[in-house]
């Protein structure tokens, strides 16, 4: 199978131009990708669509709070090597039976290029980019129980998504190219919503359009709901046939929208909602 060499799009991700242009620069410069924007603006799923447009296999690595860089590039296996040992199994006469390769390490040998994720990396620890630069700069880690050098056989494209809970060192921003990814403007979002709902009636889609944004602008809101929190509202409102009728004024006169437990997820937003009706309509 041919790969493609640059990216330009699919037909299930909306992609705007900048975000194309981004993508393909980093495969120009070979240096990591680094997307940042809202919870829920696609970030994770451009990983896969870019795999899938590129026809290169994905590697996921999803970073935890308690993820360590060296879990990227191997671990070693001591505790079962002891018990082997003790069981007198013959395994234990090669350190390699023990030696669990991770994620990198499995891009770096694998016989054709890949696309490797790195999500929402500002989870770790603050250390936890630093101790990733040579590596991603040089493509080439030391194996100390085995004693051998793993190095690219292809350089992989290397995404990592960030959702901005913390600052990253400046020396790894150095070595990325970035791109933030804006929330959708009202247009590029009928598109989005278009891919999920093609039949999607024009006048529900253009109501349900508007009372979300009203609800995301409405001040002092805790959590805006995303680009996903839409596709699910938008899911129930047609299995439950609410029609567009239904959602005129439902960020004003009516208080919360209907089905609002997909877009507002604590108790501080609705409780907002109720007091902007209460308000509304002591004014009438």
């Amino acid at each position: 199978m041919r790969q493609e060499t640059r990216f330009e799009g699919s037909a299930s991700y909306v992609t705007t131009d900048d975000l194309k242009l981004a993508v393909n620069a980093a495969l120009t410069l070979q240096r990591p990708l680094l997307i940042k924007g809202e919870p829920g603006t696609g970030k994770t799923m451009l990983a896969e669509e870019v795999a899938a447009a590129l026809q290169r296999p994905l590697l996921q690595w999803h970073v935890k709070s308690t993820t360590k860089a060296q879990q990227g590039l191997y671990e070693y296996d001591a505790v079962s090597r002891l018990r082997d040992s003790q069981l007198g199994d013959e395994r234990v006469k090669d350190i390699h039976n023990y030696i669990v390769k991770g994620v990198l390490w499995q891009a770096f040998t694998a016989d054709e290029p890949q696309v490797l994720l790195i999500d929402e990396i500002d989870k770790a620890d603050i250390e936890f980019p630093n101790d990733l630069l040579r590596e991603l700069d040089r493509m080439e880690f030391y194996v100390y129980e085995t004693r051998e050098m793993v190095r690219a056989i292809h350089r992989p494209l290397v995404i990592i998504t960030s959702n901005n809970e913390k600052e990253l060192p400046d020396a790894f921003l150095r070595r990325c190219f970035f791109h933030y990814i804006r929330f959708p403007d009202k247009d590029t979002m009928e598109q989005i919503v278009e891919v999920h709902f093609p039949h999607l009636k024009r006048d529900l889609l253009a109501q349900a359009l508007q009372t979300f944004y009203e609800v995301r602008d409405v001040p002092g809101l805790k959590k805006k709901p995303s680009t996903s929190e839409l596709i699910d509202w938008i899911k129930l409102l047609l299995a439950e046939d609410i029609s567009q009728h239904a959602l005129l004024g439902a960020t004003g006169k009516t208080g919360v929208p209907p089905l609002h437990g997909a877009l507002l997820k604590n108790e501080q937003d609705v409780h907002l909602f109720e007091r902007l009706a209460q308000m509304s309509r002591s004014h009438r």
